[in-house]
């Protein structure tokens, strides 16, 4: 999946791995929060890029910077280790490597991995100081992109939570049905139909027409009436449907259940279109 930005592009790869576009330089986002610094050592220099990174563990700021987010963050970090090393840095004969420091002070904040995706990681805010420690206008890109990121995969969560919750709903509304409307002698083209009567019964009571009716005054658009569906009208349609099981349950005839779900709707819409925290969930 491409997501297409104020002319950046990010590449979501998988749930665990996606790629951001920096100033023209793909960098690699592993586990939610960890950014390859091998990835930003290369906006540097393509070919030098582990001894920029060897080079950046020498300095005594980033050992104390280090040290400082592993103590916060990390209840199993070796202090006195820690100490060894910030002593040492600075001085010309010392050296250090991301693996010795990881295990020598059981740190958590820098990982190296192997493979199709290896090189040097680490959080994000380790990344962000190693990133302004390479160029401080890459720095704010890469948190820029950074951000972009998350709020992409926040809306696609957002979104797979409001099509499931719907989904679930559904099942509940269908079994009603099955249950209470569907006589043992129907062939499966009358269910069929019951189904589809059933569901635009929803679609007339939320969005005023059937779903035939909305594919005929949408020649041009791919999917139904559903998928069209704002965050108010998706929340309010799993309502409906729930609603809806509950009447069938009830025996109440569909022509009376009709006009109960469109007062419900016409209630419930008017609430969520001024609900603050409503607006909130739109906007993610």
């Amino acid at each position: 999946m491409k997501i297409v930005g104020d002319g950046k592009v990010i590449i979501q790869m998988d749930t665990s791995m996606a790629k951001i576009k920096v100033l023209d330089t793909e960098i690699s986002v592993v586990q939610d929060e960890f950014i390859s610094l091998t990835d930003i050592a290369k906006y540097k220099d393509t070919q030098e890029a582990n001894d920029i990174i060897r080079n950046w563990l020498r300095n005594r700021n980033t050992i104390e910077f280090l040290g400082v987010w592993e103590q916060i963050h990390n209840p199993n970090f070796k202090v006195v280790e820690f100490d060894g090393f910030r002593k040492k840095a600075g001085l010309n004969s010392f050296n250090l490597s991301t693996k010795k420091w990881t295990e020598s002070t059981n740190a958590l904040g820098l990982i190296s991995k192997s493979g199709r995706y290896g090189g040097t990681y680490a959080h994000k805010d380790i990344a962000f100081e190693f990133a302004a420690w390479v160029s401080v206008e890459f720095k704010l890109y890469l948190i820029k992109e950074f951000q972009r990121l998350k709020e992409e995969e926040q809306k696609q969560l957002g979104w797979d939570i409001k099509r499931n919750l719907t989904k679930i709903n559904y099942r509940i509304h269908t079994d009603a049905i099955k249950e209470n409307l569907l006589p043992k002698q129907l062939v499966p083209v009358q269910i069929n139909y019951v189904y589809a009567t059933e569901a635009d019964i929803l679609n007339v009571a939320l969005f005023g027409m059937t779903a035939k009716q909305w594919n005929e005054a949408n020649p041009d658009l791919k999917g139904n009436i559903r998928d069209y569906a704002d965050v108010y009208q998706l929340v309010c349609l799993a309502n409906l449907e729930s609603l809806n099981a509950h009447f069938i349950n009830e025996n109440i005839p569909q022509d009376q259940r009709v006009q109960k779900l469109n007062e419900v709707a016409i209630k419930q819409m008017g609430i969520l279109l001024s609900d603050s925290a409503m607006k909130q969930l739109e906007d993610k």
